[in-house]
């Protein structure tokens, strides 16, 4: 109870005791007029389950694959009939392992060219058992220019603890023919902190990740949400997270061993390699989510479709949005959003910020304590995080968004109509 009124004091005080937290049913949602947004593309099936992901997802299952695919059709022609030939910049596909549908994402790919004026870069995520030489020309012909794998770890024992099916003897390979099919940048995902993982075990991944000539590389903690709500429900109570100390030393070594490689930090998790395109899987300030559980931000809303695979399908199959859940967002709520990506990004346009602040004490007093407080640094034109800002920016994470996540998900998983959602 403690949390939770600490939790509604701080945002009460950043966007007004009026603010709304409050996710609604959403089946009546008005949609905003807009010109351009980028898109996110869900495609839910896995081959098999890992235990620490709390992502909507389910085993592949034949049945459901027509039938989902058909509703993602159906999907992308509501939102034109509502929307119109609005601009699409990046389209991002995500899942699950999108690459279970390898056949299915050229026609829908082509079905959103269609209908919206695409302009930006297709990123999809992938997993290193699916990056075969087949595979991975058919992704380029469909205009994809950015890779994401989902490597983990190249240690054995941390790929049987988080339930990956491959060895770390297949990974050099495939790293190398992903590298050589000609995307723009290819990203390797890692975890770090893992139950029982050293500091020097989470550098030796970072070194073998760069030695074998990652272009990015993104390293995340075991996130906390796995061990709520979302936890129990995907059987994770043996898991114990790391403790503070443990966390905060694998991050500095990590974080500082990128640099001196002489990569350029473009995310809190995130380094590439200087000139290659930046992946990114989140920073988009407005997005329609197309696909079962999606989420969706566009100007003054923020929404998710039914995380039911049946209730997904039978809804857009009778043309209605499957939308399950709504939050108006204030326009206070924006600024504090905008705000928070860019932070997870590590730099604030220093211009933007006076903009966007320019009326808000609060907001340009915190600003001076971070940078009193060193978590800040102003090289003229930006305000850049430090090591310790971008550190304290990922508790921050796990201790609010990741807190709301779980206590959404944890209902929509559970339900495919949720009722009203306090926050």
């Amino acid at each position: 109870m403690n949390a939770d009124w600490q939790k509604r004091a701080v945002r009460d005080l950043l966007v007004g005791e009026h603010g709304t937290f409050v996710f609604e049913p959403g089946r009546t949602v008005q949609l905003p007029d807009v010109a351009a947004t980028d898109l996110y593309l869900h495609i839910p099936f896995c081959r098999s389950l890992c235990p620490y992901c709390p992502y909507n997802r389910v085993l592949y299952d034949p049945s459901l694959v027509t039938g989902y695919v058909r509703a993602l059709h159906r999907e992308i022609e509501r939102y034109h009939e509502l929307l119109g030939d609005i601009e699409i910049g990046s389209i991002y596909i995500g899942g699950g392992t999108p690459t279970t549908l390898l056949a299915e994402l050229g026609p829908v790919l082509e079905h959103l060219r269609r209908r919206f004026r695409h302009t930006g870069p297709v990123a999809v995520e992938t997993i290193p058992d699916d990056l075969d030489g087949k595979t991975l020309e058919t992704l380029r012909s469909f205009g994809v220019s950015l890779l994401s794998v989902g490597v983990q770890s190249f240690d054995d024992r941390y790929l049987r603890l988080i339930g990956r099916r491959y060895r770390a003897s297949m990974l050099p390979g495939a790293i190398a023919r992903a590298l050589d099919a000609g995307f723009d940048t290819v990203n390797l995902d890692l975890m770090f902190a893992l139950p029982g993982q050293t500091t020097a075990e989470a550098l030796a991944d970072l070194d073998t990740a760069l030695g074998l000539g990652a272009e990015q590389v993104t390293l995340y903690p075991l996130f906390t949400f796995p061990y709520s709500s979302v936890g129990d429900q995907l059987r994770l109570q043996h898991v114990s997270f790391p403790n503070f100390r443990a966390r905060r030393e694998m991050y500095r070594a990590i974080h500082n061993e990128a640099l001196a490689q002489e990569m350029d930090r473009v995310s809190v998790w995130g380094f590439k390699k200087h000139g290659v395109a930046r992946f990114s899987s989140v920073t988009r300030d407005d997005y329609v989510g197309i696909g079962a559980g999606a989420g969706s931000c566009l100007p003054g809303l923020f929404y998710f479709n039914t995380f039911s695979i049946s209730e997904y399908i039978r809804a857009c199959l009778e043309q209605e949005l499957p939308i399950a859940l709504q939050m108006p967002m204030s326009e206070a709520l924006q600024r504090y959003y905008w705000l928070y990506w860019r932070l997870y990004e590590t730099r604030v346009g220093k211009d933007q910020f006076s903009r966007l602040f320019a009326n808000e004490h609060l907001a340009r007093w915190l600003l001076w304590l971070a940078l009193r407080l060193h978590l800040l640094a102003d090289d003229g034109e930006w305000y850049d995080l430090t090591e310790r800002g971008s550190f304290w920016i990922h508790l921050l994470q796990n201790y609010y968004v990741l807190n709301y996540i779980d206590k959404v998900w944890t209902r929509s998983m559970r339900e495919a109509w949720p009722g009203r959602i306090e926050l």
